[in-house]
């Protein structure tokens, strides 16, 4: 069963919004045994877009568009789709009494009539009650292929797409069972990665697809097959998984669920712990604890930062000795692990990450080289740091200075 995404928009086109909707719904079909061919982008022109679904309906069996159903006059989808399907757009009540609804408890300004006029729909069409916003989603069928129009707004889309559309696919269609296993190895390259487990990849079979997903700082390994006898598929992923996980057990780190973070599985394990973390961060500058906080619950395990970027602040808030600064350089191994010892007594924690570093591309304060990176981890019972080389560009040291705290602190937590 396959499935092809056309998104609709200028805005898209230009590169001034981000697709993310295609994210979504790619990985929402998945979930059910539907396969995404093609993803498609096309312009807020009528002719691209009937032939972008006409193309799709000569290669998939369920086409998905969102985006163009504004009441704007830019916004033409709907009026395409009417013509693709030599229809006529027709009033919907249900779809009025909801726009009125929502106008009723949220919106303050007159309701106008190209607001109404988005109850307009094609004939052909069952429609989808968007429960979010005014345009509706629209689904419709011709020779056994399904077309599902939505609208482009992230919240609204995903809700038709998990209360409406899902559903109503799942019960139309007998789809195979897709399964993803993905393993999260930190600490090797994908060259040396693949080296060794290179016989073991070679003799894997053929319904049974690995893929290397190459992140700063992490390796993920995803193992995928498919078929109707769920728990067969399930049996061969897992044994292929046995065999795989002794040739990398030193940098094998746990499962990836969907898709979790390093910082969300570090998340999961201190709350099965009970246990806290806390950050002090010089050259990452608040970007390990920003992605500690972009999950939810986080307030149970991470307890706050302190960002001492200039080296007073390391001084004067951290206690770091004016002595150690001058003797080992701000940018040091021992600085470092003053400052995780400093903050994890600060807010008394188990844990606590220590970052220092010239992530460039001036020297600043040390005379280190532009991408030089201690990190620290700070423990109870000890305190060790490691020193990285990572880059010359500014970005690039920051977030993979990140990754390595992240990793650093994972492998810490694994060995308690």
């Amino acid at each position: 069963m396959l499935a092809e995404i056309i998104t609709i928009g200028d805005e898209l086109l230009i590169g001034q919004v981000v697709d993310t909707n295609s994210a979504f719904i790619a990985k929402q079909l998945n979930k059910i045994g539907i396969s995404v061919y093609q993803i498609t982008s096309v312009q807020d022109d009528k002719q691209h877009i009937l032939q972008a679904f006409k193309d799709a309906e000569s290669r998939v069996d369920v086409i998905i568009i969102t985006g163009g159903l504004g009441p704007t006059k830019d916004d033409i989808t709907k009026k395409t789709i009417a013509e693709y399907f030599d229809d006529t757009l027709v009033k919907n009540d249900a779809v009025i009494k909801n726009i009125e609804a929502i106008w009723k408890q949220y919106v303050r300004q007159t309701l106008l009539q190209v607001n109404l006029d988005q109850a307009l729909v094609p004939s052909k069409a069952k429609v989808l009650m968007n429960k979010l916003g005014t345009a509706p989603g629209m689904w419709l069928e011709r020779s056994d292929k399904v077309f599902i129009s939505l609208p482009g707004v992230p919240f609204e889309m995903k809700a038709l797409i998990d209360n409406e559309v899902i559903p109503k696919l799942k019960d139309k269609f007998h789809c195979p069972f897709i399964l993803h296993r993905t393993l999260l190895v930190y600490g090797l390259g994908e060259s040396t990665l693949a080296a060794r487990i290179e016989t073991w990849e070679d003799a894997l079979p053929e319904h049974i697809k690995l893929a290397y997903l190459p992140s700063l700082g992490k390796m993920r390994l995803r193992l995928s097959s498919k078929g109707f006898n769920e728990q067969k598929v399930r049996d061969d992923i897992q044994f292929q998984i046995d065999q795989v996980i002794p040739l990398i057990k030193d940098e094998f780190l746990g499962f990836e669920d969907e898709d979790d973070s390093i910082e969300a599985i570090i998340g999961k394990q201190l709350t099965k712990s009970g246990e806290t973390v806390a950050t002090a961060e010089s050259c990452t500058g608040g970007k390990i604890a920003e992605r500690f906080t972009a999950n939810p619950g986080a307030s149970a395990y991470f307890k706050g930062s302190v960002v001492s970027y200039a080296t007073d602040s390391k001084i004067n808030i951290l206690g770091v000795s004016k002595d150690a600064i001058s003797k080992h350089s701000v940018v040091s191994g021992e600085v470092a692990e003053a400052m995780a010892l400093h903050v994890l007594e600060l807010f008394k924690t188990d844990y606590a990450i220590a970052t220092t570093g010239n992530a460039g591309p001036t020297k600043g304060d040390s005379d280190v080289e532009v991408g030089t990176v201690f990190i620290a981890i700070a423990t109870k019972r000890r305190v060790f740091s490691e020193k990285f080389m990572l880059g010359n560009l500014r970005t690039k040291v920051i977030n993979k200075g990140a990754n390595k705290a992240f990793e650093m602190l994972l492998k810490e937590i694994f060995k308690n």
